[in-house]
């Protein structure tokens, strides 16, 4: 993956733009997490990646003489109740927020969420719940019961970083309000059987977590630079076609307006590292959905294959890097 392609390609997402100067910060999810292991070798792995949807198509295979019995997880991505931060939450008010499915060999599967409450990397879960306080800390839910803490116990909470006050008007004027400050870690997990020499087919979807900021920030002065340019770079493998479209599409448009609102997709390819040996064969798609946006991300080999999908394919596969991915929507007409 550390080949440099950048795909300045017209394409782009049909995810909303964030608010009119907002920024909001995406959260990195990947595939599933095993036991490591020298007996299950993952054959293949098929990752579709568009601003509405992950899937994720497995194919495992047991290479020992025996039955193998082990647990296979899906790790959330880490929610902080910062006040300060804004964060892209596809469900605030559910406990499954990316609206996780599996299955296996065709059949839907009910995994096991297990959820835990850490301030200050302490585990406040059991507190948390005996208070009848939700531990999503997001949404109403969450903030409603929070109001209701006896003062000793809000006290208590403050000097520990579980909550603290925030003060702001909801229409009755200026007032302080108790808000969580913790961080919640959420699991997807479930038993798994891979009888000896079968193969098992497990898929699972969620919908990503989509950063996205008005403007353009690898833009200064009306021309494409400076240090964050050369971060994208990096991180996004940016060439010399991908700029030069960003550039004149800059050049086009009117004085002090921008072009297109940067979008931003993180997937962590590395725990795919875990089986008996590489991945067979991997293929990788990445849909945008329109044909007026741009993208850019680091792969080896990529096609175009549609008008809005790319394509990377590899065999003997082993992710040693996580999938970072810049689509620049058009901003709407002024």
């Amino acid at each position: 993956m550390r080949t440099l392609i950048a795909a300045a390609l017209v394409s782009a997402m049909s995810c909303a733009p964030a608010l009119a100067n907002d920024t909001t910060a995406q959260l990195g999810t990947g595939g599933l997490i095993f036991v490591r292991t020298d007996t299950v070798a993952m054959e293949s792995e098929d990752l579709y990646i568009s601003p509405e949807e992950v899937r994720v198509a497995y194919k495992f295979r047991n290479i020992s003489e025996a039955d193998v019995e082990s647990v296979v997880a899906f790790p959330m991505p880490d929610i902080e109740a910062n006040p300060y931060a804004n964060v892209s939450i596809p469900d605030m008010a559910s406990d499954n927020f990316l609206d996780f499915t599996v299955t296996v060999d065709g059949k839907p599967l009910e995994p096991t969420l297990d959820q835990r409450a850490f301030a200050a990397e302490v585990d406040v879960t059991d507190e948390l719940k005996a208070a009848g306080i939700p531990l999503l800390p997001f949404g109403e839910a969450a903030e409603e019961a929070l109001e209701k803490l006896p003062p000793e116990t809000r006290a208590d909470w403050i000097s520990r970083g579980i909550v603290m006050i925030d003060t702001y008007d909801v229409g009755e004027g200026m007032k302080d309000h108790t808000i969580p400050f913790w961080t919640l870690k959420s699991t997807y997990w479930w038993k798994m059987s891979f009888p000896k020499g079968q193969e098992i087919d497990v898929r699972h979807t969620y919908k990503p977590s989509v950063g996205a900021t008005v403007g353009l920030t690898f833009v200064t002065d009306g021309a494409v630079g400076g240090e964050q340019r050369d971060l994208y770079r990096r991180k996004y493998c940016m060439d010399g076609a991908f700029e030069r479209a960003v550039q004149n599409a800059v050049d086009a448009a009117e004085e002090n307006v921008t072009p297109y609102y940067e979008n931003w997709i993180s997937y962590v390819l590395t725990t795919g590292g875990n089986w008996a040996a590489n991945i067979g064969k991997f293929k990788l798609t990445i849909d945008k959905g329109k044909a007026d946006s741009l993208v850019s991300f680091c792969g080896e080999g990529v096609k175009k294959t549609g008008p809005t999908t790319f394509e990377m394919t590899a065999e003997d596969f082993y992710p040693q890097k996580d999938i970072e991915i810049l689509i620049l929507e058009k901003a709407p007409a002024q």
